[in-house]
């Protein structure tokens, strides 16, 4: 206890419990026939030297860069994983560089002073430079807990897994060999060392980056039920990356979407928004529907598409989409409020007209009701913030004010300050139903860019359109007392 009390205090291993890099070890140790044990469900691994691949130090974050010599120099092995080197090797821009190493999170911080320490799940380590972060993981190992992991502290070495085979908490630490074993794709377990310049390759990735299949290790059924996310990013990747999720991942989706039920509705927020705000938002949503997983995630939107399956409903939310990509195409500024609204406006008005037939309720109270029975409904799986939802409202109550056009009230409506977003959905409305709200968009349309006269103009030639019905005055008297008294 006190050896390894002074070990994890000095910051580095010391004696003979001392990891050694991959590159530093025996001829033998490093041959891809002795890499995977007889137990590991992982192909021989595969070293791609420099000469090999393209991956050049000038593509990489120096503050990443830096992150991995000073943990090198520290005695640790530290590599690049992950999406960075498949990025790089698509000729992509990574979005982020995450860094995997042999060091347990505080020996991280001992070598780091700009370094924080999150998460429960699985602990990390932070290491700011400024706005960029470098994220920084220890080797995950088996969650069975092995007991070779004598080094592990008892509160840190912990794992568990919920009745479906999901894993609930997952701070069990190992060797290289097992942090590609947990991985979730091939094309996520590549490893490059600054040590030797090369990429380590545990399961084949390189091989699947050739030939654009997105491929589970190990058995797909297990991996979905340790993580039911993953269903979610083998679809992200499949069309971030252009290419093709293989049928034995594919297959058993549709079977184990119901698992998604498990995973806290704010994780799934942050997946959807994922998924839908970085320019493949149609594409991803087909797969969604294809995949049996939109019925999990919206249920109410699902079974209108069930009974519509090419309707207005269908039309609106894929030219909503559509419409996103575009924007994200040309760095155009896009926010989530604006895809849920579109993609719960017709659940919305589907319960309010049933309220106006059920409850005789006025259009702007059963609006009001109908809204918050479907955003409520919707919290039970997808966490949407309220910085989100109440702009929903806002798009959604400001539909029917549109359609009041006379005296001023044309004019205060342009002063609202979400009338763009407003007036944008109604196009998107006119586009997918067409009638009367052609007409109606064609006239904001107009309005908004005229001078004050055409403004005018625009207003008289209304008539008795956009005009709302007076409402009853009512008689605000006193009852006049009787003159006779009561008998």
């Amino acid at each position: 206890m006190l050896d390894f009390c002074r070990r994890t205090l000095s910051g580095k291993p010391q004696g003979d419990n001392k990891t050694k890099p991959v590159a530093a070890r025996s001829a033998a140790a490093a041959a891809p026939a002795t890499r995977a044990t007889a137990s590991s469900i992982l192909p021989p691994m595969q070293i791609i030297t420099r000469d090999q691949h393209s991956i050049s130090r000038r593509d990489i974050s120096p503050s990443a860069l830096k992150v991995l010599y000073r943990l090198k120099d520290a005695g640790y092995e530290a590599y690049l994983v992950g999406g960075c080197i498949r990025d790089l090797l698509l000729g992509l821009k990574p979005k982020d560089f995450d860094v995997v190493t042999n060091a347990h999170p505080e020996q991280v911080k001992q070598v780091f002073r700009n370094c924080r320490l999150i998460g429960r799940r699985f602990r990390l380590a932070h290491v700011v430079f400024g706005r960029e972060i470098i994220e920084v993981a220890t080797f995950r190992g088996h969650h069975s807990g092995a007991d070779d992991e004598e080094n592990t502290a008892p509160k840190l070495k912990t794992a568990s897994l919920s009745d479906h085979g999901q894993i609930l908490r997952d701070n069990v630490y190992g060797t290289i060999e097992e942090d590609a074993e947990r991985r979730d794709f091939t094309i996520n377990a590549l490893y490059y060392s600054v040590k030797d310049f090369a990429i380590y390759d545990f399961a084949n990735g390189m091989r699947d980056i050739a030939a654009r299949r997105i491929e589970l290790i190990g058995d797909p059924e297990v991996r979905y039920r340790e993580d039911p996310v993953r269903m979610l990013r083998a679809i992200r990747f499949a069309t971030k990356l252009n290419m093709e999720i293989a049928a034995d991942a594919l297959t058993p989706i549709s079977q184990l979407a119901v698992l998604l039920k498990n995973i806290p509705a704010p994780r799934l927020f942050d997946e959807l928004v994922k998924m839908l705000m970085a320019g493949k938002a149609f594409d991803n949503f087909m797969l969604l529907r294809d995949t049996r997983i939109l019925k999990q995630l919206m249920p109410q939107l699902d079974k209108i598409l069930k009974q519509e399956p090419e309707g207005k409903a269908f039309s609106l939310v894929t030219r909503a989409l559509q419409d996103t990509d575009q924007r994200v195409a040309v760095d155009k500024p896009v926010t989530p409020a604006f895809i849920f609204a579109a993609m719960l406006w017709y659940p919305v008005e589907l319960r309010s007209q049933t309220l106006l037939v059920e409850s005789g309720l006025n259009e702007i109270d059963a609006l009001n009701i109908a809204m918050t029975e479907v955003l409520d409904d919707i919290q039970r799986t997808i966490a949407i913030p309220k910085r989100f939802s109440l702009t929903m409202r806002d798009i959604w109550a400001l539909q029917s004010r549109l359609t009041k056009r006379s005296g001023r009230r044309a004019f205060k409506m342009l002063e609202q300050t979400k009338f763009r977003g407003a007036f944008d959905f109604l196009q998107l409305r006119a586009e997918a139903e067409g009638g009367s709200l052609t007409e109606l968009a064609s006239w904001w349309q107009q309005f908004q860019f005229a001078d004050d006269a055409e403004k005018l103009e625009l207003i008289n030639s209304l008539g008795r359109a956009g005009q709302e019905r007076p409402k009853r005055r009512r008689n605000n008297y006193k009852r006049k007392r009787s003159s006779t008294p009561d008998a």
